[in-house]
């Protein structure tokens, strides 16, 4: 996990990777974005411009955060050639194993818990995502009570 690094830093991490294994500059702009849920950044060809998930940058190692970057580099470089930018394109497959970037980035930590249930009248238990409202839903089972039991932290394996 690495500190927050503000937009000046981020574009010279960007830069500094960007010459390191593509050998080439990065000119253009990297920014966060907010907005962004379920990805760990994303690459406008339109804009020329990488936009970063900040909760990655808070929640993830740097190793992480450096693979998201590295990523979005395989994008933008091959879309400035004029070369298939697109995740099915066998250049941008080419250049992921070329440069060791991942292809799809790993779950937020946050994002792994999971609300365990199980029926009183059965015994089947039920794993959730988010809250269930145990007094208005019944096992889809037996029709029997349903209770919850625990949180579990799946990234930490920890039981709250």
């Amino acid at each position: 996990m690495i500190r927050l690094i503000n937009e000046d830093e981020l574009f010279n991490l960007t830069n500094e990777l960007s010459k390191k294994h593509f050998h080439k500059p990065f000119k253009h702009v990297v920014k966060y974005n907010n907005r962004l849920q379920t990805t760990g950044g994303r690459y406008i060809p339109s804009l020329k411009t990488i936009e970063i998930n900040p909760k990655y940058v808070r929640e993830m190692k740097r190793e992480a955060v450096i693979g998201i970057i590295k990523h979005e580099l395989c994008h933008y470089h091959l879309h400035i050639e004029g070369k298939g930018f697109k995740e099915k394109d066998p250049d941008f497959i080419k250049l992921l194993k070329k440069t060791g970037a991942p292809k799809y980035c790993e779950p937020l930590p946050s994002t792994m818990k999971r609300h365990i249930y199980v029926c009183t009248k059965c015994g089947l238990e039920y794993k959730r995502k988010r809250h269930v409202n145990t007094k208005r839903f019944k096992c889809g089972y037996c029709f029997g009570k349903i209770t919850f039991v625990q949180t579990i932290d799946e990234a930490n394996l920890t039981i709250n």
